[in-house]
């Protein structure tokens, strides 16, 4: 279905090398994008695999005024056997149609979003980095019917663009400092909280900003209606683990992303023998847990940083810490497991490893 156009001046493996040192974490580009129209006349059309470069738009184009935007987020890993595989890539193109469905957007279909993706990991496999690196990968939706009037637009472009990624903490993971805001809210009931939009993270800069004035690497969002319960970090699912080696994570209401890691852990830890639930925590009964011992770890997750545990707690007023503020043997053990089977270094009972085939 892909038009591959021949890029005219592609990156040198010598400058290739170069970027791919220290890429750090979307700051480096690969040479290529997967493009992918809709109308209603002609729906999906004009597929194309080529270089990467601006997006021409007009002035009124509608994503510019009214945000409808929806995107992914998922990684390519180079696997032991000399092969690259994606980790559950389904389970994001599901998603992204359940985002689209909210955001009055056209559907993806689950084998064309697939298709775009490994076609660009295919040209570009040779930005995949060694080690701990991965292809990070963006497909994204917008509008770009030009008018002026709130409705659903009328044109859409599907894209997919990739970077190269180091480790996500320099000098290996280490416990992140939070800020639990009592001011600003990520999502309400009946709203986009479950769809991964660009209103969403746009509504979160302003806490993060402020987290970020308290010494903090993120933030932590408590519901819009009582400012009590635990819901979510400004990108990532979080996890409480008790004494007792059970473990709880908020449920899925409607205000919280359903993350692929995150599902992806609940099913490690049940296969551990860990009691997990899907259960609210409010912010008193972290502290209070967290005071007298019951509570032994809290890890937040996400495509990006894997798993990364939580130390401390900052908020208007005071502060906590979980245990002695490292990582614990729940929070390792954990990593470790879903990273050695997202890199092809362990067995994948559950099938979540796709290999791109012609890499």
């Amino acid at each position: 279905m892909f038009t591959t156009l021949a890029h005219p001046k592609p990156t040198s493996a010598e400058a290739r090398a170069a970027l791919l040192e220290d890429p750090g974490f979307g700051r480096v580009f690969t040479d290529h994008m997967v493009t992918v129209k809709w109308t209603p006349e002609a729906g999906w059309h004009e597929a194309q695999v080529r270089a990467r470069e601006p997006f021409q738009l007009d002035p009124a184009a509608a994503v510019l005024h009214y945000a409808q935007e929806i995107f992914e987020g998922l990684k390519a890993y180079r696997t032991g056997n000399a092969g690259v595989a994606l980790f559950r890539p389904e389970e994001n193109a599901r998603r992204f149609a359940r985002s689209a469905e909210r955001m009055a957007m056209p559907v993806v279909p689950e084998a064309l979003f697939l298709e775009a993706v490994e076609a660009l990991v295919r040209i570009d496999k040779d930005w995949i980095p060694d080690g701990e690196g991965s292809l990070y990968l963006r497909p994204f939706m917008f509008a770009n019917e030009p008018f002026l009037g709130v409705r659903p637009a009328g044109e859409y472009i599907f894209c997919v663009i990739a970077c190269p990624v180091g480790a996500y903490f320099k000098g290996g993971a280490k416990p992140v400092t939070v800020w639990a805001t009592d001011q600003y809210s990520r999502a309400a009931p009946g709203g986009t909280g479950a769809a991964k939009c660009g209103g969403n993270y746009a509504a979160s800069l302003l806490a993060q900003a402020e987290a970020t004035r308290n010494g903090c690497d993120q933030v932590v969002f408590l519901d819009a209606a009582q400012h009590r319960w635990v819901e979510e970090l400004g990108g990532m699912n979080v996890f409480f683990v008790f004494d007792d080696g059970s473990i709880q994570t908020p449920p899925l209401s409607g205000t919280i992303l359903a993350g692929v890691t995150r599902e992806s852990i609940i099913a490690l830890a049940r296969a551990q023998g860990r009691k997990v639930t899907e259960a609210p925590y409010d912010f008193d009964t972290w502290k209070a847990d967290a005071a007298s011992g019951r509570l032994r770890e809290t890890f937040a997750c996400g495509t990006a940083a894997v798993i990364a545990a939580i130390g401390e707690i900052r908020f208007p007023g005071g502060s906590f810490k979980i245990a002695d503020g490292q990582d614990g043997p729940a929070t390792l053990a954990l990593r470790q497991e879903l990273t050695a089977i997202q890199r092809g270094n362990a067995p994948d009972p559950y099938g979540w490893r796709r290999a791109v085939e012609g890499v």
